[in-house]
């Protein structure tokens, strides 16, 4: 099979977002072919470069978002009505669509469905807008300047200021316009790409969208031109993101740039074969924005377990054994005598930022000294730039004064019960040494999407402390205990607990090592992305019929197995009876 994989900042570029589980789906689906279709997110992501790719992987195309390469194309004067009219369509049904949470009421024309999900007919002039301009971005070679023009601006001011419009849309100023105007412009550049012919993503079987957004929006123009199916993965809801940024935007920008992600949303919901969300709070999304329950598989992302496999079995006498004949004796005495000398540590792991929370963990962990005067407390991460940083500070400066008899000064940390440290620093050489020398470990987070650092954890076989957010009581499944967020006492009351009770965490750990295993490994990953492509192209209709010599349709003229290597694949011919061949008839020509 021949897979479209699609992709928006992420795989193949080094670092890039989702670009793990993408690699790993690509290596363990071998027998497949793949061609990576990626939008990057700016020049420092390109300059890094790619990852290594595996020979399955027969060929990337890029294209950038963040800027727009002139194509040189000039429309005539039939293309630019083309285009006006189109693009007045699509902006008026920015303008008409019913906003998510708002408190204007729809008219009785536009029958919207659930919350977030808008009217049909706005879906339908929407989805009829996006097919016709990109009909026509193939017919002239491009729309660069078209979306660049002061025609789009005016179009959408017409739009806003038509009978019917929305008030916020009515209430859109000339900068308003113009931001608009710029944030389409970006989200269609993908209109303009070569990538729709036939030895393009007409070329693939199956279209796989990384994310939702403008990653699908290839995907929803192969199946308009082509009839690719198309999966779409969301492990968290692009449409939830845009409503939660730009803040500081006028309501006429919010109002109209949430109605075309939710509009775009929609769109790629209805075409879309199958929805993969990545768990249940991102599956409640979906259907909250529209989502056929029908087409929805929870697929969870796939983790490597091997490197906490030595942690998690936690038998230390096989393990000395092991270490007496492979020389590594020492370090595992260093390790024992580490454990031994700190009973009780909480260990926190992950990325520094305000979103985590680690000031509330901090007041948690006063009160956990004051039940607990031996336990210590670990924080490992680095910051995430430079709001990163200066939360990181603000940390180690309360941790100085919740701390001032252990602290060497107001501002220093000392020899101070609370450590910050970086990944690959003394005693933290990988994340399973992290989790090893911790008692429990803990998540403080206010806002959480896939828990990854909690599932290493649970690799390990140790038991946890978790604020209920994201997709975390999903995760943990009651293998560890959740506590309500930025409630310090509560999540100070629950590390006691286990601290006080070795059973107890024994108990928990075991089970959530053994839950970690079942649900979140790169082998079930992969085995359910496999039955999911399988069932996908046998529920779709044959695009290139194999025809005789006649000009008639052949079935069953490609074989599922002639995809599959072995010895049936062969150009061997088989033995066929005499009675059953064909003797042609001599042919007399005559020469004048």
């Amino acid at each position: 099979m021949r897979i479209g994989l699609l992709t928006e900042g992420g795989y193949p570029y080094v670092g890039g977002e989702g670009g793990v589980w993408c690699d790993r789906l690509v290596r363990g689906l071998d027998r497949h072919e793949f061609d990576v279709y990626a939008f990057s997110t700016g020049q420092a992501q390109e300059d890094a470069g790619w990852v290594e790719l595996p020979p399955q992987v027969r060929r990337v195309r890029t294209a950038p978002l963040w800027a727009a390469e002139e194509d040189g194309v000039v429309h005539g004067r039939r293309a630019r009505r083309r285009f006006t009219e189109h693009y007045g369509e699509l902006a008026a049904a920015l303008c008409t669509a019913a906003e998510a949470g708002t408190a204007e009421r729809p008219r009785a024309a536009e029958k919207p469905g659930a919350a977030g999900k808008p009217g049909t007919a706005e879906a339908d002039r929407f989805a009829n807008a996006l097919h016709g301009l990109a009909e026509l971005a193939r017919d002239e070679g491009g729309l660069v300047a078209a979306l660049h023009s002061e025609q789009a601006v005016r179009a959408l001011e017409r739009a806003c200021r038509a009978p019917g419009a929305r008030r916020a849309a009515r209430e859109a100023r000339v900068p308003d316009l113009l931001t608009v105007a710029g944030h389409l412009e970006r989200a269609l550049r993908p209109l303009s790409l070569d990538w729709y012919e036939e030895d393009g993503l007409g070329a693939v079987d199956l279209c796989h969208a990384a994310s939702g957004g403008i990653a699908a929006l290839p995907g929803l123009l192969a199946r308009h031109f082509f009839g690719v199916p198309l999966v779409v993965t969301e492990y968290g809801v692009r449409l939830r993101t845009h409503y939660l940024t730009r803040p500081e935007a006028s309501p006429a920008v919010r109002s109209l740039l949430a109605a075309f992600h939710g509009l775009l949303t929609a769109e790629t919901y209805r075409a879309a074969s199958y929805l993969v969300p990545g768990n249940a709070h991102a599956r409640r999304w979906q259907e909250r924005c529209g989502a056929d329950r029908a087409k929805l598989r929870t697929i969870h992302p796939g983790l490597d377990a091997t490197p906490f496999a030595r942690v998690g079995e936690d038998r230390r006498s096989e393990e000395r054994e092991k270490g007496e004949k492979r020389g590594e004796r020492a370090d595992l005495e260093r390790r024992e005598r580490r454990e031994r000398a700190e009973p009780h540590t909480l260990v926190w792991l992950g990325r520094v930022e305000p979103a985590k929370d680690l000031v509330s963990l901090l007041h948690a962990f006063a009160e956990v000294r004051a039940a607990e005067p031996g336990t210590r407390l670990r924080i490992v991460g680095r910051p995430s730039g430079p709001e990163g940083e200066a939360y990181l500070g603000h940390c180690r400066a309360l941790a100085a004064q919740l701390f001032p008899d252990e602290a060497d000064g107001p501002h220093a940390v000392g020899r101070n019960p609370v450590s910050f440290e970086e990944p690959g620093g003394p005693g933290a050489e990988t994340t399973a040494d992290v989790h090893a020398g911790g008692t429990v470990t803990v998540l403080s987070s206010v806002v959480e999407g896939f828990p990854a650092g909690l599932i290493e954890a649970m690799f390990c076989g140790r038991a946890t402390v978790s604020t209920d957010v994201g997709a975390v009581v999903e995760v943990i499944g009651g293998t560890g205990l959740v506590v309500p967020p930025r409630n310090p006492r509560a999540l100070a009351e629950a590390c006691v607990s286990l601290l006080r009770d070795p059973e107890r965490r024994a108990r928990l750990g075991a089970a959530a090592r053994a839950r970690a295993l079942e649900l979140f490994s790169i082998e079930q990953n992969v085995a359910a992305f496999r039955g999911l492509y399988l069932e996908t192209v046998a529920r779709t209709p044959a695009r290139r019929p194999v025809l005789g010599g006649a000009g008639d349709p052949q079935p069953f003229a490609a074989p599922a197995e002639a995809h599959v290597p072995g010895h049936w694949t062969e150009p061997t011919p088989r033995a066929v009876p005499t009675w059953a061949v064909e003797t042609p008839e001599p042919v007399t020509e005559t020469v004048r």
